[in-house]
């Protein structure tokens, strides 16, 4: 009697479809990526309008309680303030001026210390705030900052939250646009110190901003956050004789002491920052919102609602947001505006229902727009004093006011419309039982009143970086032979040599040179070399060397001739770089999306360099050619200063500026700078290895 036939196993139909995906990896990746960029450019379409989410902020259902007396007072500081800058020692009168003027409405007053912070790189403090707390050298009584803090309890609570207005002023050279930003938030406290309704302390920092706005904001906000037990900073009076004073220090003093008179109020449940500035479009005034914070973090959307609707709806201010300029003139995007653009108009067409295409000046105005967004979030470097409130998880944004009505001298009439924005906005946060939650915190912008939400935007990043493992997969099952095993149906692998061992040790290596080449900076800083230039081209000889050195050390080998050798190194090096994306996207995915752009193609296309004879001769000068423009694409230097060209033109572009790009990632701790040495450096210099190698 025969003996019974063992049933074959059937294969699971997620194993079968894996199977055919990688059987198919380059149609596969093609397609992915030709859909990644194409699902990019369309979402300026896809983007929705803005809308409150929380129904407790009920922006505008109050009518402004502001009147022509509050407004009147605030002109009074205005030109107070203004008739300061003829006296030969005005800086700290500023301070003592609105300090009285506080002092005044029956609000309490203090003052807050600071030194100018020292943004030399230093690696053990990287993934600290970015106000790291360390001096500068040399430090003296003369290079002290004062911050004037006005504190309005709430009569309705209980002290235990409140909301922050920042105004900052240069102390050194205060000019129109600082006494204007103090008169105007001047005008909404001096409200606020005398509402029955408010719910929420209001806090008023008066920011020195002479070493930077940000510096001030954030020392603030580190002494307010993290209180020092104990004696506070003071400074003996004999250290500060002569001309070294630069306040009024009279008023400080005690006993000949400088004391901290430090204020606080309940936890911050939002911050505004004002700044007017005296450029203007002309016929309108226009309100500039800034929103972008470190490594890409962004207010709760709702908070950009509430303000955009108040100034829209209520006050007739022109919103605006960041855009890149050289996209609106740039004749690719204006005809792809115009093709998208009558594709909608057939799709309306066919079926009325289907929201699809925007008209070509909107599309062009959100792209530019977006491309802004997806820009600075990459950067991870604040676009204003509000960055300092987001890394304490404050939700705030930047008021900038460009109001053309002072070229007509109508300072009444501007001070007016932006108080009652501001007292709009506070009355909204005011309503508010819990921190900001129910909207967006990852988004970006197409117009102050367009976003795209984190579910649509994710969809390109994905679309671009699924070929990566799929292509990984296929390169090592057409080395080492995979199939499927006759008996059990599940695939198998003949034991054959183990190359995987040396491309991980390559990838794994090259990985660890790039946290080398990231410390070294903190070594140049301390040579103190004169120019950049110089900083950029040791850096560079610094970084050859060690990787040489490791190279020796290690044994590292690049003559192989296995064509075994470079197809398994290629299949890791597109696992790191799926890896090392993946994980960026979670810190900052608008570095990741960038990165993405310029490192996918490039290691899908890679290939050796020597020309291979079954291939015809100009198949081999395309590969070659198409491998040398993306390999010099993706190189850092070459990246930065196409992106730079592409956001600020190409005029005046220096060697340098590298240097100092950089130099300005570490000293604000942005995420985007370990991407570039530890990520998209190491993943470059394994694509070269792979260009160079002798089939």
């Amino acid at each position: 009697m025969a003996p019974k036939e063992t049933p074959k196993m059937k294969q699971r139909p997620i194993v079968r479809l894996g199977i055919l995906i990688i059987s198919h990896s380059v149609v596969v990746s093609v397609i992915c990526c030709i859909s990644g960029v194409v699902a990019l450019l369309l979402l300026p379409i896809l983007a929705k309008n803005t809308y409150i989410s929380e129904n407790a902020l009920m922006p505008g259902s109050a009518n402004p309680m502001l009147s022509d007396q509050d407004v009147g007072e605030a002109n009074k500081l205005v030109n107070a303030l203004l008739d300061l800058k003829s006296e030969p020692i005005s800086s700290g009168r500023v301070s003592t001026l609105v300090a009285e003027f506080i002092s005044d409405l029956g609000a309490e007053v203090g003052y807050h210390k600071f030194y100018p912070e020292s943004n030399q790189f230093h690696p053990l403090h990287f993934f600290s705030l970015p106000d790291s707390g360390s001096l500068q050298e040399n430090v003296n009584c003369s290079m002290y900052g004062i911050n004037v803090i006005g504190i309005a309890r709430a009569p309705q609570g209980d002290g235990k939250e409140a909301v922050v207005l920042v105004t900052p002023y240069n102390s050194e050279n205060a000019d129109l646009s600082d006494a204007l930003s103090i008169g105007l938030t001047y005008s909404v406290f001096s409200l606020l110190t005398q509402v029955t309704w408010l719910a929420k302390d209001i806090i008023w920092l008066v920011a020195d901003s002479r070493y930077g706005e940000y510096s001030s904001v954030s020392a603030w906000l580190r002494d307010y956050q993290r209180p020092v037990f104990g004696a506070s900073l003071i400074l003996d009076s004999d250290t500060c004789d002569g001309g070294s004073r630069p306040y009024d220090l009279d008023n400080f003093m005690t006993c000949g002491k400088l004391i901290d008179n430090f204020k606080r109020a309940g936890t911050m449940a939002a911050a505004l920052v004002v700044k007017v500035t005296e450029k203007s479009e002309p016929f309108v005034d226009t309100l500039n919102l800034y929103s972008e914070a470190s490594n890409g973090q962004m207010p709760n959307l709702d908070l950009i609602n509430i303000v955009n609707y108040l100034a829209v709806h209520r006050q007739g201010l022109h919103v605006k947001v960041k855009k890149l300029i050289p996209l609106l003139n740039a004749k690719w995007l204006n005809v792809l505006a115009d093709i998208l653009e009558t594709v909608g108009v057939i799709v309306r067409r066919l079926n009325p229902q289907w929201k699809f295409g925007i008209p070509a000046a909107e599309y062009i105005d959100g792209t530019a727009t977006l491309a802004s967004s997806l820009y600075y979030q990459a950067l991870g470097i604040p676009t204003g004093p509000h960055g300092a409130f987001r890394d304490y998880q404050v939700d705030a944004v930047t008021l900038e006011f460009s109001p053309y009505s002072l070229r007509k001298g109508r300072h009444k009439e501007f001070l007016l419309r932006g108080s009652r924005l501001i007292e709009g906005v506070i009355r909204s946060v005011n309503n508010l039982l819990e921190k900001f939650h129910q909207s967006f915190f990852l988004y970006l912008l197409t117009s102050p009143g367009r976003f795209v939400s984190v579910g649509v935007y994710m969809i390109p990043f994905i679309l671009l970086v699924a070929p990566l493992p799929v292509m990984a997969a296929s390169l090592y099952m057409n080395i080492f032979d995979f199939g499927p095993n006759t008996e059990t149906g599940q695939l198998a692998v003949s034991p054959r040599s183990v190359t995987w061992l040396d491309a991980a040790k390559m990838v794994l290596i090259v990985h660890f040179w790039g946290s080398i080449v990231s410390l070294l900076p903190y070594c140049i800083c301390q040579m103190d070399f004169s120019t950049p230039t110089m900083n950029l081209a040791i850096w560079s000889m610094l970084s050859a060397l060690c990787f040489l050195l490791l190279c020796l050390v290690l044994g590292l080998h690049f003559n192989q001739t296995e064509k075994a050798k470079w197809v398994v190194l290629k299949s890791a090096t597109l696992s790191a770089v799926f890896i090392g994306l993946c994980l960026m996207s979670v810190v900052n995915f608008a570095t990741a999306e960038i990165g993405a752009l310029l490192l996918v193609p490039l290691c899908l296309m890679i290939h050796p360099l020597k020309i291979n004879p079954n291939m015809g001769t100009l198949v081999n000068f395309s590969r070659m050619a198409l491998n040398f423009i993306l390999l010099s694409m993706a190189f850092p230097p070459v990246s930065f200063f196409l992106l730079r060209g592409a956001v600020y033109g190409f005029h005046g572009i220096d060697i340098g500026d590298f240097w100092m790009w950089v130099e300005s990632l570490w000293a604000w701790n942005s995420a985007t700078y370990l991407y570039i040495t530890m990520i998209h450096l190491p993943c470059w210099v394994l694509c070269l290895h792979i260009l160079l190698h002798a089939r």
